[in-house]
């Protein structure tokens, strides 16, 4: 999708694009390519080609582009039309308060999961100042242990991943937002190389089914690994697994929480009751799917 700057109206021919003309031919560009908010696209990959703000943009939408800045916005602008995301052609992602940087070969964290961080917080909002101690069990980019250790200014975490290029994508998020001091970083199947118990265990597993890998957004079956999508034939393998073994790692008085694809959070409230858990709050994702159990550990009594 050229974006064509050549000739300027000194020498008598065609005027460079402005970016408010540029804007347009994206739009069109990505609109055609199946993409729904084309024009929210658009904008970021021309601030990433121009380098400049948002509010700079939005006072000077005449003015034009550069030849070098319309020939990153061509080269953007193609890579989204052909479905990557934006975060990963761009490299990074605004989650929670956070700017992340995405890495290739780690799922890209979506807002559906800022649901996660949000229940999390809601749990322990008598606690938000306490010396908590957060376990999350595949972290991926760090999204959420990030998050929470940005909102809870005493806790500590442990991030849990067996995939290293995961493990060192939560590394470099943590030391990005200034937070590695509270942090390590582990690769292994989930929990069970950790002794420790945990006042707050979080966990974003894979939970597509394996059938419907093949269905997914192109966006999502193209650039995210199978390692972070696939749960098994039926989605929950990895909730069985996690659950089972988690009433050895919690403390007093813990909460579990999970993201859950949507229509899994009865099935997943299912699992947890069956090991001795009390659901403690289903939340909703910002699409009003049920996203997000919060449940608590209630061993039965002698």
């Amino acid at each position: 999708m050229p974006l064509s700057v050549e000739g300027e109206a000194a020498t008598g021919g065609k005027p460079p694009l402005t970016r408010a003309e540029a804007i347009a031919i994206v739009v069109d560009c990505l609109g055609a390519a199946g993409i729904g908010d084309a024009q929210e696209d658009a904008r970021l990959l021309l601030r990433a080609a121009t380098g400049l703000t948002r509010l700079e943009l939005a006072l000077a939408p005449r003015a034009p582009l550069s030849k070098e800045e319309a020939g990153a916005l061509s080269h953007y602008a193609a890579r989204r039309a052909a479905r990557e995301p934006v975060s990963r052609i761009l490299g990074e992602r605004g989650f929670w308060t956070l700017d992340l940087a995405v890495a290739r070969d780690v799922l890209d964290p979506r807002p559906d999961t800022e649901t996660l961080v949000e229940t999390a917080l809601a749990c322990v909002a008598d606690r938000r100042d306490a010396p908590l101690s957060i376990l999350d069990l595949g972290a991926g980019s760090g999204a959420i242990v990030c998050a929470l250790l940005s909102e809870l200014p005493a806790a500590r975490a442990v991030a849990v991943d067996l995939s290293e290029q995961a493990c060192r994508a939560t590394g470099a998020n943590l030391a990005r937002c200034g937070l590695s001091d509270r942090a390590s970083v582990l690769r292994g199947r989930w929990a069970e190389a950790l002794q420790a118990r945990f006042d707050l265990i979080v966990s974003n597993p894979p939970y597509v089914r394996s059938g419907d890998i093949a269905e997914l957004e192109p966006e999502v079956r193209l650039h995210d690994p199978a390692l972070a999508l696939d749960g098994g034939a039926d989605g929950f393998d990895c909730y069985r697994e996690i659950i089972g073994d988690a009433p050895r790692l919690l403390a007093d008085d813990a909460v579990s929480i999970f993201e859950v694809g949507f229509d899994q959070a009865a099935g997943v409230a299912e699992l947890l009751r069956t090991k001795g858990f009390e659901i403690e709050r289903v939340a909703r994702d910002i699409g009003g799917h049920e996203r997000v159990v919060a449940a608590r550990f209630s061993p039965p009594r002698p």
